[in-house]
């Protein structure tokens, strides 16, 4: 009988395996960390509150206390890995700030906000989705918001893994409605809410791409198509300079520091117009200075954009930590306040270790996960620069600013992500059309020289954008003739469809995590559900 014996692996072999096993494991070893990481600040938020709650002498309720901690940081650290990159996705993306730095500026700001703005006192059922009267049991209420709590953390943690930046909102508010029907039933929500939330899933995007789109158009058609770049940058940048500023401060009065101070939209406008003033004569003296150092082409718009670009991106983080910080915090402050107290309140006073938690929560999640969403809103989408950034920054600032006075509800995630593929749209759509117009004129040439018909392509890009249409009239109108037999456009213009540049298969994983995101932390929410009532009946 013959015993089969199976060949040794080659030395060369075996040291080639060891050689990848131990590359997998140096690759593998900074995820590891993190994750080591986020879980101990987890962990060291549910012994804080545990102890914090045992001085109250009800271990029950220490032990609930402790686990609701623990959601919500989990909570506040997805929070700070998913949505603090539509604030500085696009900034990055532009290439006017390293990641690192704008990692670390945009915790800052967002552990600022948070703490120094977030507010004290808020609503115990998250935005009236759930009747009131639904959860007037205190245990189906603790269980309802730990449940909202959980499912929203999950499925914002696989939505980082995937790269899909979604709306913490609508993630908190699915788990708060899904843990709402699982409590009291399909009557126990306000559908009427949930209508106008299933409408910004329109609106923001759209909204948002829209405002880009223009503000691009704008700055394309005054500044970087005209022949001298440097003159009309002197005179236009610093206008938007001061566009950004009043459109800024007017968002961090309205959102930021609306805890702090409750100003009407007419007292945000005008105290940030008087910032906004000082502002465009600091710009015009300081682009001054620098316009004899620039080149004359749009490469001197985005350097003279860099900076405000970067103030926008920490501002933006400042308002994002006093405003979204709410969607870790809620439930945790509701159901702190409902175990503490005899009977559930309407407004919840949010104690500062809370508070706290929630901030060191989104600079942790930021620093840690952050990344992978940024390089989707960054530079995945489209392809930015400080000119499109800026765009898309003031898209959102304005659409939200506009949208909070009209009452239409809108996700400041969406309004982002739309307004990146407003300014990718837009230039596809310049680009085809640059290339019919291009097309043309090599028709209207046919037959001619082709240097001639280059010599007037060149003409036609030195001169001012207004002349423009005037000299391709004028040469079909000399080529009447011609052009009754050949036609203004030849069949090659028509196919010619251009350079994608938004990138199609992403941009519908992105809008595919949108409209998922409600249902599926719901049906999260009331699994979860019905999984504590069952351990606790």
């Amino acid at each position: 009988m013959r015993t089969h014996v199976s060949p040794a692996l080659p030395e060369s072999g075996y040291m080639a395996s060891l050689a990848k096993a131990r590359s997998d494991l140096r690759d593998l070893a900074p995820f590891l960390g993190r994750l080591f990481i986020a879980l101990s600040f987890v962990v060291a938020a549910m012994a804080y509150a545990l102890v914090r709650a045992q001085n109250g002498g009800n271990p029950e309720f220490a032990l609930w206390i402790a686990t609701a901690a623990g959601f919500g940081a989990y909570m506040a650290l997805n929070i700070g890995a998913n949505d603090v990159a539509n604030n500085i996705g696009p900034v990055v993306g532009a290439r006017v700030i390293p990641l690192a730095g704008a990692l670390i500026m945009a915790a800052v700001f967002e552990f600022g906000g948070a703490l120094i703005a977030g507010g004290q006192v808020i609503s115990t059922v998250r935005g009236g989705i759930v009747m009131p009267e639904a959860l007037a049991d205190r245990n189906v209420y603790v269980w309802v918001m730990m449940a909202a709590l959980l499912a929203a953390a999950l499925w914002l943690n696989l939505a980082t893994v995937f790269g899909a930046p979604v709306s913490t909102t609508h993630s908190i508010v699915g788990g708060v409605m899904g843990g709402g029907i699982a409590a009291a039933g399909l009557s126990a929500v306000d559908w009427s809410v949930m209508a106008n939330i299933a409408a910004s899933w329109i609106i923001s995007p759209l909204l948002g791409g829209l405002f880009a789109a223009l503000f691009l158009y704008a700055i394309k058609r005054f500044v970087t198509y005209e022949p001298q770049v440097l003159k009309a940058a002197q005179r236009i940048v610093p206008l938007l300079v001061a566009a950004m500023t009043w459109s800024f401060g007017t968002y961090l009065i309205l959102k930021g520091f609306k805890k702090v101070w409750s100003a009407s939209l007419l007292e945000a406008t005008m105290a940030s117009a008087l910032i906004a003033l000082v502002a465009w004569a600091v710009s015009r003296f300081l682009i001054a200075r620098r316009l004899p150092k620039l080149q004359n082409d749009k490469s001197a718009v985005n350097q003279l954009l860099a900076l405000p670009l970067i103030f926008s991106a920490a501002l933006l983080s400042f308002a994002h930590g006093s405003n979204d910080v709410a969607n870790a915090i809620g439930p945790l402050a509701g159901i702190y306040d409902v175990l503490t107290n005899d009977a559930m309140q309407e407004k919840a006073i949010i104690p500062f270790w809370v508070m706290g938690l929630g901030a060191a929560g989104l600079a942790i999640g930021l620093l840690l996960f952050g990344p992978r969403v940024i390089q989707t809103v960054g530079g995945e989408l489209t392809r930015l620069d400080a000119m499109r950034a800026y765009c898309i920054a003031m898209a959102a600032t304005i659409t939200v600013i506009a949208a909070s006075q009209l009452g239409l509800p809108v996700s400041t995630t969406h309004v982002t992500v739309g307004a990146v593929l407003g300014v990718g749209f837009l230039r596809e759509w310049l680009k085809r059309r640059y290339a019919r117009i291009v097309s043309d004129i090599r028709t209207l040439h046919a037959g001619r020289d082709e240097a001639e018909c280059d010599a007037f392509i060149a003409r036609m890009q030195a001169s001012p954008f207004a002349q423009r249409r005037a000299m391709i009239d004028g040469l079909r109108r000399e080529h009447a003739k011609r052009l009754a037999d050949t036609g203004v456009c030849g069949s090659a213009a028509a196919a010619e469809r251009g350079e994608a540049l938004v990138n199609r298969a992403l941009m519908t994983k992105v809008l595919s995590a949108w409209i998922i995101t409600v249902p599926l932390t719901a049906l999260i929410s009331a699994v979860i559900y019905f999984t504590l009532r069952g351990i606790m009946l």
